[in-house]
């Protein structure tokens, strides 16, 4: 299979998941671009949950981002808190409400309808597929990975080897920190 039939496919399964986002989000008032925004914000970690790694990560302009912010924050869906050491950064933060939202929105229906069709065996080989796939695009792009933080090079064991810390920023990490994406990820 070539990289043109590769690209149509998921071309496709874009365009019918961003339909559902759009069927979804209209129930709510909210864009797929906002929806896009919550869900990042609810898997990323505490280096990443500000207005510049919801920028980067969508790949969207700082105005588009800015208001969308303001509609999620508008609606309850999330809330900013100014950083405790630099007041010039803002954390963003999913309130239940848009927990609430993105646990009946996502994954669409029509996608978990679907890999509950395919074996256990097909979703894996899918998904490590995809991954291999979304490093290979970032890899030769020099993105940002935005990967786990225990699959980071910065990802370390404390001295007593009971807890974790970031080798970039020094700081402890909560088993918590370490099940959510940063953009600080490097391999």
């Amino acid at each position: 299979m070539n990289d043109r039939n590769i690209h149509e496919y998921i071309e496709r399964l874009s365009n019918l998941l961003r339909n559902e986002s759009r069927k979804a989000g209209a129930a709510y008032g909210l864009l797929p671009i906002q929806i896009e925004a919550l869900h990042y914000l609810s898997i990323c970690n505490r280096y990443s949950n500000t207005p510049m790694g919801v920028t980067e990560y969508l790949g969207q302009t700082k105005g588009t981002v800015s208001q969308s912010l303001k509609v999620l924050e508008k609606k309850g869906f999330l809330t900013k808190q100014t950083d405790c050491e630099d007041k010039r950064i803002s954390h963003l933060h999913v309130t239940q409400a848009g927990r609430d939202l993105l646990a009946s929105i996502i994954p669409a229906s029509l996608f978990s309808h679907a890999c509950k069709q395919l074996s256990t065996s097909s979703q894996t080989q899918i998904g490590d597929n995809l991954q291999q796939l979304l490093h290979a695009i970032q890899q030769s792009h020099q993105m940002k990975t935005f990967g786990v933080c225990h699959t980071c090079r910065y990802h370390q064991t404390d001295e007593q080897g009971e807890g974790f810390f970031c080798g970039l920023t020094l700081e402890a990490l909560s088993v918590d920190d370490s099940q959510l994406i940063c953009r600080e990820h490097e391999d």
